[in-house]
């Protein structure tokens, strides 16, 4: 989810309190106040994780257009059409200064998927294809995130925030921002790894 809320780059802590070049209208104090709230807000309604990174994927700029200088999109063309916006939040959503990353888990504890896989007579489906589309439980949970935070910002006489909810909805480099919102890091199989979920969530 992308954020205008006024905030400041994240260090390891994720948090919104260190300093940055954008002029921020709230203290260092009410800054740490909301990251704290927006992380209880998140595991209210559901997210394992919630953490927060600054926009700036100019590192990944170059290795994403020799992926698309390959064709590695396929015939995704909205990827080409896209270009570099992939890498830049604040085209994709103008004025955003930061980006809330959240994670979903989705393996149920009691899960045996390592005894279950073995039957060649049965067809397998991914779990989470077995429940509501997360496409949209996610999207109507960043939304309500959104909102508590656009209302708690009000309340400090900041009327000027706004978000952007995206749940696949839009060409972002998701991964790179996770990882430096401290959600997990990127494994050798392209996805988001972390250390006690795996790569079992969205």
């Amino acid at each position: 989810m992308t954020a205008t809320t006024p905030a400041s780059t994240p260090d390891q802590q994720n948090d919104l309190t260190r300093q940055s070049a954008e002029p921020c209208p709230l203290t260092a104090a009410q800054l740490d106040a909301l990251n704290r709230q927006i992380k209880q807000w998140g595991k209210e309604l559901g997210f394992a994780h919630i953490g927060v990174a600054d926009v700036d994927l100019t590192q990944h700029q170059a290795s994403l257009q020799q992926w698309l200088d390959k064709g590695y999109h396929g015939e995704m063309n909205y990827m080409a059409s896209h270009g570099m916006m992939r890498a830049r939040p604040h085209e994709l959503h103008p004025g955003t200064l930061r980006v809330i990353c959240a994670r979903m888990d989705y393996l149920p504890p009691e899960a045996g998927f390592a005894s279950n896989l073995t039957d060649p007579n049965l067809a397998y489906i991914s779990r989470y294809a077995g429940g509501r589309d997360y496409h949209k439980l996610m999207r109507q949970r960043l939304k309500k995130l959104g909102d508590n935070i656009t209302a708690h910002c009000q309340t400090l006489g900041f009327d000027d925030s706004n978000f952007r909810p995206f749940v696949d909805s839009a060409s972002i480099l998701e991964r790179p921002l996770a990882d430096k919102a401290g959600i997990g890091w990127t494994g050798k199989h392209s996805l988001l790894l972390h250390p006690n979920a795996g790569s079992w969530f969205f």
